[in-house]
């Protein structure tokens, strides 16, 4: 999944107004940002196989340390805890952590089996969404496009730059996805791995658009 865990971070504004945009792209994001260090470490393990489903030419082999069910529960803790330490607000920590395992949970809609529970267990999770692109598209356009309602519900522009940098963004997240779903595989694991390292920009672009926006009279 790629766009949908975008959608969690947007709808978790109308729940926790005072966190950040750019907190909550991190957070629903985090073992997605943390995997592609993770591969050109040598310490996780992904293959280019097309065909492996209907929509993602990758075979996940081995990412214990980051998408296994039990690192994920450990991780929500840890980016909350931190968030908690940082600003004292016990309900903005409890929703970070929340979407740092709502990853796994949308993740585990669309995978294949091979989402591990725990480090080294031979039980695997996955629904296999991947399996048919319509399914996939009835699964991640709604949850992207009714986290951006709730967003543009909770906020509204303080200037052009919140107006014209949430529309941007919207639409170079969308431009994305269909590349992934229509485009070419990807031509070395190494390349997953550098441009997987890009999504920290949407965590900085997220933070930008969200300092030029400010809670909606509605919200």
């Amino acid at each position: 999944m790629f766009i949908g865990h975008f959608g969690a971070a947007f709808g978790a504004k109308h729940l926790a107004p005072r966190v950040s945009l750019g907190t909550l792209f991190l957070a629903a994001q985090f073992i997605d940002l943390l995997w592609p260090t993770l591969l050109l470490l040598g310490l996780e393990h992904v293959s280019i196989a097309p065909g492996a489903t209907t929509v993602t030419p990758l075979r996940f082999e081995h990412y214990p340390i980051s998408h296994s069910l039990a690192a994920v529960l450990g991780w929500a803790a840890v980016i909350g805890g931190g968030h908690f330490l940082l600003r004292r607000k016990a309900h903005d920590a409890v929703m970070v952590g929340a979407l740092v395992i709502s990853h796994w949970l949308l993740d585990a809609l669309v995978h294949r089996p091979d989402l591990p529970v725990t480090p080294g267990s031979s039980l695997h999770v996955g629904l296999e969404a991947w399996s048919s692109l319509p399914l996939t598209l009835l699964v991640e356009m709604p949850l992207f496009l009714a986290g951006t309602w709730f967003y543009t519900r909770s906020t509204v522009p303080a200037n052009r730059r919140g107006k014209w940098g949430l529309r941007g963004l919207v639409t170079v997240l969308l431009g994305i996805y269909a590349a992934n779903l229509f485009g070419s595989p990807p031509p070395s694991v190494t390349a997953i791995a550098w441009a997987g390292q890009l999504q920290w920009l949407f965590v900085l672009w997220a933070w930008w658009v969200d300092k030029h926006r400010r809670p909606s009279l509605s919200a």
